[in-house]
């Protein structure tokens, strides 16, 4: 099995655990120049709130969109979009990739700017 076969078995099974749960999940993704994330509801049929590096608002505040500060920037936007929408607990999806980096920064800022998971 290659990298990306890996990665999407262990997605399944996070999303399987997820669904079980029945709340809101935050969904992210990354590429090597962006990152995306979104919120979405436990029906899994609507997006509630959405951010990612490709927006002008986030472009215009960092220099490059595929680091650490980017993946900061676009959790803090996300959290606040998210809080406007009335969501406040949701479970993490990290979509298979390993917790660190740019996925650990998006969660913690996330995290910071008043969403629990």
């Amino acid at each position: 099995m290659g990298k990306k076969t890996d990665r999407l078995r262990r997605a399944k099974k996070t999303r399987a655990r997820i669904k079980k749960l029945g709340t809101d999940r935050l969904c992210v993704h990354k590429t090597s120049k962006h990152v995306y994330a979104q919120v979405i509801s436990s029906n899994c049929s609507t997006v509630i709130a959405c951010a990612s590096s490709l927006d002008k608002e986030i472009r215009d505040k960092v220099k490059y969109t595929g680091n650490i500060e980017a993946a900061i920037v676009v959790g803090e936007i996300l959290a606040k979009r998210a809080k406007k929408a009335g969501v406040k607990k949701v479970a993490f999806d990290r979509s298979g990739f390993k917790f660190h980096g740019r996925i650990q920064a998006l969660a913690n800022a996330a995290r910071e700017n008043g969403i629990e998971f």
